[in-house]
């Protein structure tokens, strides 16, 4: 398996010490400040206090970024919070291009059915919790991507010949439909309350498509990036304020099988 650094401490004095133009890919998800309940982090600042923070780390992360890296954040608003992730994003402007946003679907319904694990919400007012946002930020927005590395299957074979094309895969697009596996309880998730699929960071390091990439996630929490980078190959570096998560991501990597570093995604 690939090596990964596990870093114990705050991610803005850790990513001070990180070299300068180092990391390929930055794929993380902060605490969103909903007031979720972490074991050392206070996720209730108030609103401008929280956006300044955010910024400081992402600039923070573009120092120790390549001129081609890739920053994927994933986070996400609440009813109460609905404009959070966009005045974040805007306050990002000055350091960063928004070259793709990304839709992360975590339930759809169709006639009849539905697939994927939603937060519900009560009362009347809102609609349940069923997408994220992933926004992939770039220094300049010329980053060029292996959208094929993530493509699928053409549902008109013709397209294949009268396009173009040299093999039946086309580009996946913006919505990307990651469920959660089912869980019955807290511990099925490291008791964590902020954790994403294993397949939503290993597909932003496919997307964008550097062999043997250096892979950072500075809000580490129980690992989910580190595993994803092993699983493709590529260095892992995390940062985590909370050492008993660390400890959980240490482990999470100790118990991966070598012959899954060749697993293909579904």
């Amino acid at each position: 398996m690939s090596p990964a650094r596990l870093l114990c401490g705050d991610c803005l004095d850790v990513l001070a010490t990180l070299p300068e133009a180092s990391v390929d890919v930055v794929v993380t998800s902060p605490p969103y400040n909903l007031g979720l309940g972490y074991a050392t982090y206070r996720d209730s600042r108030e609103e401008a206090e929280y956006l300044d923070w955010m910024v400081r780390v992402a600039a923070a992360l573009r120092r120790v970024m390549r001129p081609d890296a890739s920053f994927f954040l994933n986070i996400s608003g609440s009813s109460a919070r609905p404009w959070l992730p966009f005045e974040l994003i805007v306050r990002l402007r000055p350091l960063f291009a928004l070259q793709n946003h990304i839709t992360w679907i975590k339930s759809i319904a169709t006639p009849g059915d539905s697939v994927g694990h939603y937060k519900p919400v009560g009362g009347a007012r809102f609609l349940n919790h069923a997408h994220e946002h992933i926004f992939h930020l770039t220094q300049d927005g010329n980053v060029k991507l292996d959208r094929l590395a993530i493509g699928v299957p053409f549902k008109d074979k013709s397209n294949i010949a009268r396009r173009g094309h040299a093999r039946d895969l086309r580009c996946r697009g913006n919505t990307w439909f990651i469920p959660y596996d089912t869980v019955q309880s807290r511990a099925e998730k490291f008791h964590h309350p902020g954790t994403f699929p294993v397949d939503l960071p290993r597909w932003c390091i496919r997307l964008h498509g550097r062999p043997g990439a250096v892979v950072l996630d500075p809000f580490m929490g129980t690992g989910t990036t580190l595993v994803a980078a092993a699983l493709e190959g590529a260095d892992g570096i995390g940062i985590e304020l909370d050492p008993a998560y660390v400890a959980i991501a240490e482990a999470r990597l100790a118990a991966l099988p070598s012959s899954f570093a060749a697993e293909r995604l579904e």
